[in-house]
């Protein structure tokens, strides 16, 4: 079989695993942890950085630092993994769902104004298959209804807007390092503090438990208190171990997968020529980072059969989201503003291809065949 993704390898990973080990300091902010925020910070400059336990940790940290409450609400879209949406109803929110674009399946700035009212707090900008939202006008709807805003990059590390790294337009920023991203440490993440120091050291307490023990640690208090609100989301040095030997090949890494990301591209464009299919769609402004290859069937019979081609030919393949709003959590804490024309439809069927970083030609030669004879005689 095939495998629809195998977790990232570089070769170092145990080497420093074992270095964390013998340096007697497993836990969070050890050595690795200040690496790869160093790492993130170079990359993001002038934005803080803090590794989090999680995607969705990085999320919740978000939230808090959204100061969201019980009747507020955040705008976002449907098609999204539930972290997103959790984040915020842990506070007390109302999710407002809006349609998604055809061509990027982002979020559709054109319907987030119409979605504000007196209690919307935030708006939520997910950056499907690390392609960059429509941010300029985000940025100036949130501006001038004096909105908060979170970029759910959990899928865009190292991916840009107009020359910019995505997570560093909005607010906050919300980064994944979960075993199907580009760069992994098994369950992982990081928060993007982009409004100042105060929001940051406000941060590194709630990710500390609520305490200051990170001043503390720095020697900049004499002893560490509980301060306000928070939880344990700092991860172990060990997944910084891991994570570090691929940021260091970081650069390496994404040529990879670009190339593989190429190569799916242009093999299969003769299937969108032909109208049987629909490829990915990167707008001028963005430069996407090869996250995910994924390819629009004509309906939702089509989608379940080719992937159960796929499957019979040994190739794992799958479909993504379930649209929120039509899930029962959905349903309980959210409501979808406008009328739901993309989202729904779209999500029936997209099918993703295996991907993964070091996926052999060959391997991916067989996942091509196997598309194009599924298509071979359809028109």
């Amino acid at each position: 079989m095939i495998p629809f993704n195998i977790p990232p390898v570089t070769g170092n990973e145990l080497t420093y695993i074992r270095q964390a080990i013998e340096s007697h300091k497993i836990c969070g902010d050890g050595a690795f942890t200040k690496k790869c925020c160093a790492w993130l910070e170079e990359r993001m400059n002038p934005s803080k950085v803090l590794l989090t336990t999680s995607g969705t940790s990085a999320l919740e940290m978000a939230a808090l630092l959204c100061d969201i409450q019980a009747g507020d609400e955040v705008i976002m879209p449907s098609f999204t993994f539930c972290s997103t949406a959790d984040a915020f109803v842990q506070r007390g929110a109302k999710i407002v769902f809006v349609d998604i674009r055809p061509d990027t399946l982002n979020i559709d700035e054109q319907k987030i104004e119409r979605a504000i009212t007196p209690k919307t707090k935030a708006i939520c900008a997910v950056h499907y298959a690390g392609v960059a939202c429509e941010m300029d006008t985000i940025m100036d709807i949130a501006r001038r209804h004096n909105l908060k805003v979170v970029e759910d990059a959990a899928q865009a590390v190292c991916a840009f807007y107009k020359g910019k790294p995505l997570g560093t337009i909005g607010d906050y920023g919300c980064l994944s390092f979960h075993e199907t991203k580009n760069f992994s440490m098994g369950e992982g993440g990081a928060i993007v503090i982009n409004t100042g120091i105060a929001d940051f050291e406000r941060a590194e307490i709630i990710r500390e438990k609520g305490t200051d023990r990170s001043k503390f640690l720095r020697g900049q208090i004499d002893k560490y208190t509980w301060r306000d609100y928070g939880s344990s989301y700092l991860p172990s040095d060990l997944n910084a171990a891991y994570l570090w030997a691929q940021l260091e090949q970081a650069d390496d890494i994404q040529r990879f997968r670009m190339n593989v990301w190429s190569v799916y591209h242009d093999a299969l464009q003769e299937l969108e020529q032909k109208g049987l299919v629909r490829l990915p769609v990167i707008p001028q402004d963005c430069v996407h980072n090869a996250h995910m290859f994924y390819m629009i069937t004509k309906s939702l019979a089509e989608r379940t059969a080719l992937i159960a081609y796929l499957k019979e030919n040994g190739i794992a393949a799958v479909f993504h989201y379930v649209p929120l709003h039509t899930a029962a959590a959905g349903i309980k804490y959210g409501r979808f503003d406008g009328a739901d024309e993309f989202t729904t439809s779209l999500s029936e069927r997209l099918v993703r291809l295996p991907f993964y970083y070091g996926m052999a030609d060959s391997d991916q030669a067989a996942v091509i065949d196997a598309v194009k004879k599924f298509y071979s005689g359809r028109a």
